[in-house]
């Protein structure tokens, strides 16, 4: 089985599509739609949160706190005014020269 490597800017490209897809998701379930690992990637998500891409939201669940997420106004602006274009430019399966 051959795993490709994703740059980092079409993870949070397909982080902000997910989200936009669906309108909010729990953190597990986001990963698992993205094909990401929780513990190596949780990191761009506390990123985007910073960065005001993402809102994340604390809800109580019995003695547990689940994060779920949703794309801010903000996201939305930067999806389409930097992701998509830049895909446009570079598309993911254009194959390298080396």
């Amino acid at each position: 089985m051959v795993h490709e490597y994703r740059d980092r800017i079409y993870i949070r490209k397909d982080i902000i599509l997910k989200l936009s897809e669906y309108g909010e998701l729990n953190q597990s379930r986001l990963m698992s739609y993205c094909g990401l690992n929780n513990i190596k990637h949780k990191g761009i998500l506390d990123d985007m949160v910073r960065k005001g891409l993402l809102a994340k939201i604390e809800e109580p669940w019995g003695n547990k706190t689940i994060m779920k997420y949703r794309v801010s106004e903000k996201g939305r602006e930067i999806l389409k005014e930097v992701l998509e274009p830049y895909e446009t430019l570079f598309p993911r399966n254009e194959k390298s020269d080396t």
